[in-house]
């Protein structure tokens, strides 16, 4: 009983005043002309407020937003939930030839590659099936719109980046062609891969004096350039001598990329197609009659979570948000997709967010969602939200799993370089945010007893440039590491 009165005490106290920031946390703000107003933060013990300051105040969040995607995916969708991708037709087989349509049906397989492709591919071979009478038809329509808008604004000057790249339920190798460049002795080679049909790669790169750590500082914008229905991916700008370097770019159109990967794929495996590769339409989808040939299943959940959140992913994010708007999961059936509906998977996805806020009696008031990645100029929420959304994780049956997709301080993720020094390194698990003019960080920080604490911060100003922004967040983890401290209040 004492307990639950101090609890509310302190409570009635945190929320009746504007909270003072730690002395550490205020003056990095002040060096770096960062002013208070710009901070939104909430420290809680047992639901009890430590720190509040501007935590009601919506503001952007950056990559935290993931926490909102990933917890409620991990309880609306469950641990066992994973993507998946089928073969499948309505054709009779006769002596190998395959006399219609073959469905390549998307389902949100986070881990679709080209080597699932092959895999799936030579199962269809194995069952002796070496020719396609009709088309294969590439079924995408399990997120609606099916394609993401080719004419929609770049969301910055690399659209070309892997963080860019926007999912669709048939997301082949995450769309990303892998180029290797070398340069020795004056003479520059470079590789491009995967190998597709009447798809090459055009250097064009003059070699210049330069450290090869800083090789993207003369590199353009690639481009694809199609040419009698052959496709050249270009290289334009300069490239270091005695340089060697691995990257991954996202130029080409993702029906190019899927149609001549699968019909390179099926000719390497002895395979004949007579018909063409074409987008199925939402009025012709893969028919329900059809029978399955051969199917991929992604990694469960979990692992899934571990990839989206310690490196910050935003495409498998992103996939993951559109899965929320999509499918279910049911214990006997698995997972399969919604009821069909007018809204768009992307605000169908938010609904269902809202919906898990409202049953853990988390305010929706302030709250953005556009593509639940954080990689948004329109996403938003409050600090508040974000802390609700950590302690809805420490009560859920899926708490181990959500915690140990955060990166831990010191050691992993995006946590790896920073707090290395303080108490919090190895024991604080945090989702970190970064944005042009805003720095975020949210997760569970122990406490000098070890008692785990809810942190939750948000910096939206220009001055967070070069680093200070991210001295201000790891100054108030460090603080609540050394804790616990009473709460803070000033009149």
């Amino acid at each position: 009983m004492r307990r639950s009165l101090l609890a509310i005490l302190f409570a009635t106290l945190a929320t009746a005043a504007h909270a003072q920031l730690p002395e550490p946390v205020a003056q990095l703000l002040q060096a770096a002309r960062i002013p208070q107003e710009a901070v939104g933060a909430i420290v809680l013990r047992d639901g009890v407020p430590l720190l509040s300051h501007g935590a009601e105040r919506s503001m952007q969040a950056a990559s935290t937003m993931k926490l909102f995607t990933t917890m409620v995916a991990l309880d609306e969708l469950g641990p066992v939930f994973r993507g998946r991708t089928e073969l499948r037709t309505d054709a009779e087989l006769v002596r190998g030839v395959l006399r219609g349509d073959l469905y390549l049906r998307g389902g949100a397989d986070a881990d679709l590659s080209e080597d699932v492709l092959t895999r799936m591919l030579q199962e269809l071979r194995n069952q002796g099936v070496w020719r396609i009478k009709g088309d294969i038809v590439l079924d995408r329509q399990l997120f609606q719109p099916a394609q993401p808008d080719p004419h929609a604004p770049p969301f910055d000057e690399y659209p070309y980046a892997y963080y860019n790249v926007v999912p669709d339920a048939l997301l082949l190798n995450t769309n990303l062609l892998r180029l290797e460049l070398r340069s020795t002795g004056g003479q520059l080679s470079a590789v491009m891969l995967p190998a597709m049909d009447k798809v090459g790669l055009k250097a064009d790169l003059k070699l210049v004096d330069a450290p090869c750590a800083e090789w993207e500082n003369g590199w353009k914008r690639p481009e694809a350039v199609r040419t009698d229905g052959k496709i050249n991916v270009v290289l334009r700008g300069t490239f270091p001598r005695d340089c060697s370097i691995s990257t991954s770019v996202n130029v080409l159109d993702r029906h190019d990329y899927l149609e001549r990967l699968l019909r390179t794929t099926w000719k390497r495996l002895g395979g004949v197609l007579n018909g063409d590769v074409r987008e199925a339409s939402p009025d012709a989808t893969t028919p329900p009659t059809s029978r399955l040939l051969a199917a991929h299943v992604s990694r469960p959940l979990p692992e899934l979570l571990r990839d989206i959140n310690k490196p910050s992913d935003n495409t498998l994010a992103r996939t993951l948000f559109l899965s929320l708007g999509s499918l279910e999961t049911d214990s006997a059936l698995g997972s399969h997709p919604l009821p069909p509906s007018a809204d768009s998977t992307a605000v169908r996805a938010e609904q269902r967010i809202h919906a898990w806020l409202r049953e853990h009696g988390i305010a929706t008031e302030g709250l953005v969602l556009e593509n639940g990645s954080g990689l948004s100029r329109l996403e938003r929420a409050t600090p508040a939200q974000l802390a609700g959304v950590l302690q809805a994780g420490q009560r859920s049956l899926w708490m181990p799993e959500f915690l140990s997709s955060l990166p831990i301080a010191g050691l992993d993720g995006t946590m790896r370089k920073r707090l290395k020094d303080s108490p919090a390194a190895l024991h604080a698990r945090l989702k970190t945010g970064s944005l042009h003019a805003v720095v975020a960080i949210a997760g569970y920080v122990p406490d000098a007893s070890g008692h785990p604490c809810v942190v939750v911060a948000l910096i939206n100003d220009e001055h967070v440039a070069n680093g200070a922004g991210r001295a201000v967040l790891d100054a108030l983890v460090d603080w609540v590491a050394r804790g616990p401290q009473p709460p803070v209040a000033t009149r």
